[in-house]
Parts: C-alpha cells; structure tokens; sequence
C-alpha cells in the first residue's frame, strides 16, 4: 500500500498527467475553433503554420506540427486543390518543395484568425500574461531537456 501511495505522489508523474489533461483541454478548443471556422484540426494547423511563418518546405511543416510526412502531403493536396496554398520549387535546391498561401488562403485566414486567437486566449485565460510568459518558458525547458534524454539513454528501474 505504501509503495503504492509513492508512485501517486511522485511530482514527475503527477506533473506529466497535469500536463497531459491540461493540453486535452486546451487542444480541444483549437480542435473546436477549427472546425467552427470550417477546417478538420490538421488542415488549420497547416494554415495556421504558413499563416505565421510564411512559405515553408513541405517537411518543416510535419515537424512543426509532429505529423508524418504522408499526412502532412495529403492535407497540403486537399488544401491546394481548394486554392488555399500553392506548392512552388525553391531557387536555390530544387529538390526542395515549399508551400505558401496563396492570395485566397491569406484572405480567409485574415478574416478566420482573430476569432481563433480569442478562443485559444479564452482557453488559456486562466493565467496571468506573467504566468503564461512562464509557463511557456518552463515548457519550452522541459521539451529540450525532453528532446536531449532519449529512451535509449534512460535507465530502467
């Protein structure tokens, strides 16, 4: 029973299921904001990638967004065919492939984003603007330690 009541209270585990439910929550209301203005999550997040970063290699995309390569092509297929992004060759390497929005895909998305920042802002209201710079800060920290510490190098207890 003991053993027990300390694997519940260990911080690291009590702090990665924080974590856990506090993205579920805050995911859901990107996943819902998406869809109210008209996108599946994936294809939003895509446009909202280009939107930010302008014109990006169609890889840069997937990893931004940790999806497969496959699905991120899929989503950029669909997205084109509506118009919304166009595919273009890079100068210097062509065997590179960027994406971008076009003229379209700028408009919707100027007219679609301010709504969707009110809805992540609503989401994430719960802390002070001091807080969030925080939290962002110790997350991003607790990412590239993350990131540095592979399961090969971790020691099994």
């Amino acid at each position: 029973m003991q053993e027990l009541e300390e694997r519940r209270l260990d911080p690291s585990v009590q702090l990665f299921h924080v974590f856990s439910k506090a993205f579920k929550s805050v995911s859901e209301h990107f996943n819902l904001s998406s869809k109210a203005q008209g996108f599946n999550p994936t294809a939003f997040a895509v446009l909202e990638v280009l939107y930010l970063k302008g014109s990006q290699p169609v890889q840069q995309i997937g990893s931004k967004l940790l999806l497969q390569s496959g699905n991120v092509t899929y989503v950029i297929d669909k997205l084109e065919q509506t118009g919304l992004l166009r595919r273009k060759h890079c100068s210097k390497d062509r065997r590179v492939i960027n994406t971008e929005l076009t003229e379209e895909g700028r408009a919707v998305m100027d007219k679609v984003y301010p709504e969707h920042t009110r809805a992540i802002a609503s989401a994430v209201s719960g802390l002070t603007e001091e807080e969030k710079v925080l939290a962002m800060r110790l997350l991003k920290k607790l990412g590239m330690t993350a990131d540095r510490i592979t399961p090969a190098k971790m020691k099994r207890t």
